[in-house]
């Protein structure tokens, strides 16, 4: 029914102020009145359209509000999953590049260890090679090098605590890598995932375009929102006005209770059509007609008398009316009908966006998952590998210390075993000049204490009567004697060659020195080795090199 119709029947029509004696005998009879009243009151059943209609709106604006919140899901759900992949993969770049720094760190310290090894066991061959001289030992003992003095226990544990650390780090970089490779692994599966999910997208979209094929506005290839609101303003303008029409029949209704209520004899029958009217609607919102309390409001209300004009003109009313309830009824079935139509279309795209969710969150769980339960793993794996580097990296630069420590002690014992020779034939020098400087020395001590006896025996013969003897205890006494006592020397700080808890003889014994297969004992008893002049020559020549040669 167009607005038109539903304007007539709402509107009474200008009454003819005089109407003819024809007009007054066409009047209908009651039972005519009474079958417009019946048809009226049958009209009304459209009132169950009217509160579907209320229901559909309901419904597509649930449908929207959940397309709205499922489609900002999906938005950032989408935007999320690029997120995590870019994540991802720089993770797996930083795990990359932590066993490719670790790598390369470990080669360059093994090449390292190498190279001191080489240069401590050069060393070691050149003390086997050194053979010290029978002078410094004591005779009929074989001869020994210089490798004799040196214990390697400590460069074979040196050895045993590198090849630990350096087996700790392969078996560490093993698991990183096997890590890194399950890691590459969860990502090709994401891949797949991510294959999947487009699969998905796809179909919903092909479902997208099918539901909307039917409706005169186009649409995206992606399932979208966006029609959705003027779908549901359509909705609620037809609801608007199947409410208006349905008010407009029960406007006939109540004007055919009206009637037949002036007409004689139609009050009890008025009472009997109108016993079970429908109840109150309420449509969008809006509180429709409440049709029942009106109808019984009209039923109960006294009459107010009307003149045959205003009787007439209310009949005419009635009867043009009744011409179009029949067309208010059918527009109001055609209003519900495309409702329904329409109500389904969004109900169809909320499912196609509601699929398009479930896809993406598909892939999201996915990524989920491997970000909670596996990924913290690969992640703990390469700061595993990181941490047990760092340790051993330590312990291994420790190591080429001692390495290097070691290196430099050997070679050292090697100098020092060329400075030996030199300090023996210092000592022998020194020593001539010590008995030298004594013999000097004991001449003028015993000179000046012949002098000074005979100056205090004079002194004695010519004052000594006059003084008394306790004037001054020490003027009898004879001078002070100084005699030279040889004191050894003992060893030196730092130099232990003595047992734990043995004391160290103030004179070494006269079978000791006599031990040494040759040498000058001294009268204190140092033994110092008679070495020969060609030996003491080719050390001072190594010396020198050795002075010359800056590393």
């Amino acid at each position: 029914m167009s607005g038109s119709e539903s304007s007539a029947i709402s509107n009474n029509a200008s009454p003819d102020p005089k109407p003819s004696q024809g007009q007054e005998n066409a009047m209908p009879q009651l039972d005519t009145l009474i079958s417009h009243l019946v048809a009226a009151k049958r009209s009304l059943s459209s009132i169950s359209h009217v509160w579907r209609a209320n229901e559909i709106v309901t419904a597509a604006r649930s449908a929207l509000e959940e397309s709205v919140v499922v489609s900002a899901r999906t938005g950032f759900l989408r935007r999320g999953l690029n997120n995590q992949l870019r994540l991802l993969y720089s993770v797996r770049t930083e795990v990359e590049d932590v066993s490719f720094r670790g790598r390369s760190e470990f080669a360059t310290v093994l090449k390292r260890l190498d190279t001191a090894d080489a240069r401590l066991r050069k060393t070691l061959d050149l003390l086997r090679e050194t053979i010290v001289h029978a002078s410094f030992r004591p005779e009929g003992e074989e001869p020994k090098s210089l490798h004799d003095f040196v214990d390697e226990r400590g460069v074979e544990e040196l050895h045993t605590a590198l090849k630990g650390s350096i087996d700790r780090t392969n078996a560490s970089q093993a698991d990183l890598e096997s890590s890194n490779r399950a890691f590459d692994d969860e990502l090709q599966s994401i891949k797949e995932a991510l294959g999947n999910y487009r699969t998905a997208t796809q179909l919903a979209s092909s479902r997208a375009s099918a539901s909307s094929s039917s409706s005169s506005t186009s649409h995206a290839s992606l399932p979208t929102i966006s029609s959705m609101p003027s779908m549901l303003h359509s909705l609620e303008m037809h609801a608007q006005e199947m409410a208006n029409l349905l008010e407009s029949l029960v406007r006939h209704f109540d004007l055919c209770v009206t009637a037949i209520k002036h007409t004689e004899g139609g009050g009890a029958a008025a009472q009997s059509i109108t016993g079970d009217v429908p109840a109150t609607v309420h449509v969008n919102g809006r509180v429709g007609p409440n049709i029942e309390e009106n109808i019984n409001a009209n039923l109960n209300a006294p009459l107010d008398p009307l003149s045959d004009s205003e009787y007439r003109e209310m009949v005419n009313v009635l009867i043009k009316d009744a011409a179009e309830a029949e067309d208010v009824v059918m527009e109001i079935q055609d209003r519900i009908g495309e409702m329904e139509t329409v109500l389904e279309n969004v109900l169809a795209q909320r499912d196609n966006l509601l699929s398009v969710y479930n896809a993406t969150t598909s892939v999201f769980k996915h990524l989920s998952i491997l970000a909670s339960a596996r990924l913290p793993g690969y992640i703990a794996q390469a700061h595993n590998f990181t941490r047990i580097w760092h340790e051993e990296y330590e312990h291994i630069q420790g190591g080429l210390a001692d390495l290097s420590d070691l290196n430099t002690l050997y070679d050292g014992f090697l100098d020092a075993y060329d400075g030996l020779i030199l300090e023996v034939a210092r000592r022998r020098q020194v020593r001539q000049r010590v008995e030298k400087v004594l013999r000097d020395a004991k001449q003028k001590l015993d000179h000046l204490y012949e002098d000074d006896m005979n100056a205090r025996e004079a002194f004695r013969v010519e004052k000594g009567d006059y003084l008394p003897s306790d004037i001054w205890p020490g003027i009898g006494r004879e001078p002070t004697r100084i005699e030279f006592h040889r004191i050894s020397g003992g060893t030196l700080k730092g130099i232990a060659t003595e047992t734990p808890g043995q004391e160290t003889p103030a004179v070494e014994s006269k079978e000791e020195a006599q031990a040494v297969s040759s040498g000058e004992v001294g009268e204190d008893g140092e033994v110092i080795p008679d070495l020969p002049r060609a030996l003491i020559d080719e050390a001072t020549a190594r010396f020198n090199a050795r002075m010359r040669y800056v590393p």
